[in-house]
């Protein structure tokens, strides 16, 4: 009996849209041929461009990036999609700020001892000269709305502030406390709530001794290249720059902070502020310029003439991190096939087929490829706090972050933490993780597993979804910036391997075939959301581990 039954109901099944969590998700037989513009061979003749030595490792900025950003431009230009930069153009303008400084008037002392610029300490930002008594101040917070003031009771007029973060935040230092959100964030800002640096401006603080925490103390080698010769951001992402003029701040390793604690009855886990019987001095000239990079926007103006009006935004960073004239070794060349060429091109190539396609979706396609992800995300950032479009029309942002690689089950290379270069946890061929489909629209969830059921069945896997997973993927992708601004995201990734970061990670060693299937369905889940009648419901908060880097 149970045979016959399987044999008379499996034919219905075919002929029935499969519905997933009571959403019912059916893919076209046209979408589906529209899917198969997209090939293993196509993705490859781009990659093996955009991954190639002339393009020097795509750094944010450089001349191999913006050679990138024209190709893409080259390809947007001849197959019709609109320019959504900046003056009718498809490039988001970036100034950045670099500085630079003299590393023999750069110092640092704890009362009569002297410390060494890369070993013991880095600049941060500001300059000039700053003496006086230290004092310390927990994580530096004021948030009036949670009774948080980490200065209560102590004057730090004309002296060293000393904070010591939990984790480290590009924007912030000191990242904000835990259970505050942005909601908490009201009133008046530098009356009712401070970020740690401008807060110890206000004070009148001299100078900001910040003590590394563990994940900085980590990679405190790696930070001589980054902070080594200077410092650079884009100029806008620092709203409190100007506020806090030239307050010099340093980033110190352990052995300042047990110099600064040392015979005191406090410690760096100590949650009351405390005057310390110690002076400190730091002293920085800096010289700065201005640099420019961009991010690469436009638009596939949807066909209904309501619905054209939202967007489905998809994105991937299109930089990598440049070249190393002092690596080990022959090749000084950081390719970034798999980070994040495999997105750069997997976007370029969904593209395509949308040109290609007999029909156009309902709602509009929004394209960013962000530039300075792998600097602190930049690009996404800087396109969610200054977007080019009225982003509150986005109704969902899906995020293509590295979906090229596949685990060889010959050669498994065990994960030996700190130490990432293993592929223990990397995808296999019919397999991708994907990141935040379910965290703030059950609508979204369902839409993205439908279409990947009623397709290719890849497997999905969710287990990076843990809100306090260790390796932090949610915050190191640009799906971020857009989720913390309400919009809901998905994020395809295939997992960390033995290349991730190094100069091997070349074009020849992706997975093309799985390529190829990982993004046909993300075009088939671009093309599904773009024709929803209802842009997907947010109905889940974020979970606060979630809220900030």
């Amino acid at each position: 009996m149970k045979t016959n039954f399987s044999r008379l109901f499996l034919p219905l099944l075919l002929i029935i849209p499969i519905a997933t969590f009571g959403q019912a998700v059916a893919v076209s037989s046209a979408d589906r041929k529209s899917a198969e513009a997209i090939t293993a061979s196509q993705l490859s003749n781009y990659l093996y461009f955009v991954a190639s030595d002339a393009m020097g490792g795509r750094d944010t900025p450089s001349q191999g990036l913006d050679v990138t950003a024209e190709f893409i431009k080259m390809n947007l230009q001849r197959w019709g999609f609109k320019p959504a930069g900046d003056n009718g153009t498809y490039f988001q303008k970036i100034a950045l700020r670099r500085e630079s400084f003299d590393p023999q008037k750069t110092i640092l002392k704890i009362g009569d001892k002297s410390f060494s610029l890369g070993e013991d300490f880095f600049r941060l930002r500001g300059s000039g000269t700053a003496e006086g008594g230290l004092v310390f101040v927990g994580d530096g917070w004021l948030v009036k709305s949670k009774g948080i003031d980490a200065h209560r009771g102590i004057d730090v007029k004309g002296k060293i502030v000393v904070i010591a973060p939990q984790n480290f935040s590009q924007s912030t230092i000191s990242p904000r406390p835990e259970g505050v959100t942005s909601e908490d964030l009201k009133g008046e800002r530098g009356v009712d709530w401070a970020e740690p640096l401008e807060y110890a401006q206000i004070k009148g603080a001299a100078g900001l001794v910040v003590i590394a925490p563990p994940q900085l103390q980590a990679i405190w080698g790696q930070l001589r290249n980054l902070l080594g010769r200077g410092t650079m951001y884009p100029d806008k992402l620092r709203p409190t720059q100007a506020s806090v003029g030239s307050l010099p701040v340093f980033l110190v390793a352990p052995q300042v902070a047990e110099t600064i604690f040392s015979g005191e009855s406090i410690n760096v886990a100590s949650k009351s502020p405390a005057e310390l019987p110690k002076t400190a001095s730091l002293s920085a000239a800096i010289r700065s310029e201005t640099l420019w990079t961009q991010n690469v926007v436009a638009i596939w103006e949807g066909s209904d003439p309501i619905l054209k009006n939202e967007m489905v935004a998809i994105g991937a960073h299109y930089d990598h991190v440049g070249t190393n004239p002092n690596a080990p070794g022959e090749d000084k060349i950081w390719n970034g096939a798999d980070d994040d060429g495999s997105g750069t091109v997997a976007v370029l190539a969904i593209a395509e087929a949308l040109a290609k396609a007999k029909t156009r979706p309902k709602r509009s396609i929004l394209l960013v490829w962000h530039c300075g992800e792998e600097k602190g995300l930049w690009g996404s950032e800087y396109f969610n706090r200054f977007p080019t479009i009225d982003i509150k029309k986005v109704i969902a942002q899906l995020n293509i972050d590295m979906i090229g690689r596949s685990q060889d089950p010959n050669n498994i290379i065990k994960c030996v933490r700190p130490n990432m270069r293993c592929n223990e946890e990397l995808s296999k061929p019919n397999e991708i993780y994907v990141i935040g489909k379910d965290m703030m629209s059950s609508a979204l969830g369902k839409v993205v597993d439908g279409v990947n059921k009623s397709y290719l069945n890849l497997q999905y896997n969710t287990r990076y979804d843990d809100p306090k997973d260790p390796n932090r993927f949610f915050f190191r992708s640009d799906h971020f910036n857009y989720a913390v601004n309400g919009i809901p995201i998905v994020f395809w990734f295939d997992g960390v391997h033995e290349d991730y970061h190094q100069p091997s990670d070349s074009p020849d060693k992706i997975d093309y075939a799985k390529m190829e299937k990982v993004t046909r369905t993300i075009y088939l889940t671009l093309l599904q959301l773009a024709n929803l009648k209802e842009r997907p419901k947010i109905d889940k908060q974020l979970p606060p581990e979630l809220t900030q880097r």
